[in-house]
């Protein structure tokens, strides 16, 4: 049984106030090479591949008039100031940088040649861009959300699910620099929320054993695990120690749930990759990046693992499910 609900909100130089301009033309026999720096992930995952149809949808057919150098860091954010300056060394026409510190590497290598941020985490709280409405300088793109209240709406999904819990162990790793300002919004939600949280930290595969023994011990009812470029090759392992510490969790990307985890909300990436190429095209035919807004995300998912809640001995009620864009059995 699958049901859809799509979370819209039309905001300020949202999603879809910003059409293509027909009249645009490509400059013609040009060939332009557009780095992609991404910190973790392929070239060819469902992410990257939404990026690519976008362009193709734009006209820009790779091995025609574009061409991708793409840099994966891998998880490993260390890697990511060489792999920008590597590409600035190329002379790339625009970089498309995602997530936050992909886009702060690649602003830190250069400030003349166009960035396309995705996936932002509060972009004017970390200094990247001084509005949202005026980048002002070499950066734009998509933030990752619509505000702080977006983690209230994790634990909220969290506690519906679960409506005993009173303990909520916050899985992240301490050496991402997003993750200070995304702690203290989970904390803030949390309060309101009636919620005592347990903040464990694990900067990567090696200490996610040691982190769930902690969540464990500590006699935690559920986990939110704040994704992180780290954890995204080891996904199926997190599910699995939170499965088998009988932990119920909750993520903030709906692979997570496809891959075992109870529960998913945040917004589409998809979608969020997708509208990347709108800003990838509008530069590349003249736009200056400080001049385009830096968008909002207006599609947000919800997605329940059904056959995880039976494993652990959970009955989801159906308001929730009803109000799930897919349910997994």
């Amino acid at each position: 049984m699958t049901t859809r609900r799509a979370f819209v909100g039309m905001l300020a130089g949202g999603l879809v106030a910003a059409p293509r301009i027909a009249e645009a033309q490509q400059p013609a026999g040009k060939v332009y090479r557009l780095g992609s720096l991404s910190a973790s992930g392929t070239l060819n995952n469902p992410n990257s591949a939404a990026f690519r149809q976008g362009l193709r949808d734009l006209g820009w057919i790779e091995g025609q008039n574009i061409v991708i150098e793409f840099r994966s860091a891998e998880g490993r954010l260390d890697r990511l100031p060489a792999l920008a300056a590597e590409l600035v060394r190329l002379k790339v026409d625009l970089i498309m940088a995602s997530p936050t510190p992909a886009a702060m590497a690649a602003k830190s290598a250069t400030t003349t040649i166009p960035i396309v941020g995705l996936s932002l985490a509060d972009p004017v709280a970390l200094g990247l861009i001084p509005s949202l409405a005026r980048p002002g300088g070499n950066i734009t793109g998509v933030s990752y959300s619509v505000g702080a209240d977006i983690f209230g709406k994790d634990l909220q999904l969290l506690r519906e699910a679960v409506p005993n819990v009173r303990r909520v162990a916050v899985l992240s790793n301490p050496a991402g620099p997003t993750q200070p300002l995304i702690l203290g919004n989970i904390k803030t939600a949390a309060t309101s929320l009636g919620l005592q949280l347990l903040p464990v930290g694990a900067r990567g595969p090696t200490e996610l054993d040691g982190a769930f023994a902690t969540m464990a011990r500590e006699r935690v009812g559920a986990v939110f695990v704040v994704t992180d470029p780290a954890y995204i090759s080891h996904r199926a392992r997190i599910v699995e120690l939170a499965n088998k510490h009988r932990l119920p969790s909750v993520f903030t990307q709906k692979a997570d749930a496809e891959a075992g985890g109870l529960m998913s909300y945040g917004p589409s990436f998809t979608a969020i990759y997708r509208r990347g190429a709108y800003y990838v095209d509008k530069i590349l035919r003249g736009a200056k990046p400080g001049d385009l807004p830096v968008e909002q995300p207006t599609k947000f998912e919800l997605v329940i693992n059904l056959k995880t809640a039976k494993a652990l001995g959970l009955t989801i009620p159906p308001s929730l499910l009803q109000r799930a864009d897919e349910v997994i059995q």
